[in-house]
């Protein structure tokens, strides 16, 4: 988000060079709703309240799941592997824990 156009060409190395300028903004927008997605997650854990952490943990994790999957159609279906599956696993964990305690 920050230094899209110094540092992702040698992240995003099939990404064309000359369309780093032009996609400041739309890197700008991702890097910001990642934040948020970030915020809630870590808001979550600081809930006290078994049901509400679970409650907003759940909401996030399925912004972070549907976020993969809408990526996984739109872009590259890795994606799927790298943002939906992990999410799936923690939002089943998050559930066994819930019916465990």
């Amino acid at each position: 988000m920050f230094a899209w156009e110094a540092k992702r060409p040698d992240i995003f190395s099939s990404f064309p060079a000359d369309l780093f300028g032009q996609t400041v903004e739309m890197a700008a927008n991702q890097g910001i709703y990642n934040a948020f997605l970030a915020i809630g997650l870590i808001w979550a854990l600081t809930i006290k309240d078994a049901k509400w952490f679970v409650n907003v943990a759940t909401c996030f994790l399925l912004f972070v799941a549907i976020a993969g999957m809408f990526g996984a159609v739109t872009v590259t279906s890795k994606t799927l592997m790298i943002q939906t599956v992990p999410a799936g696993i923690a939002l089943i964990l998050l559930w066994v824990g819930k019916r465990l305690t």
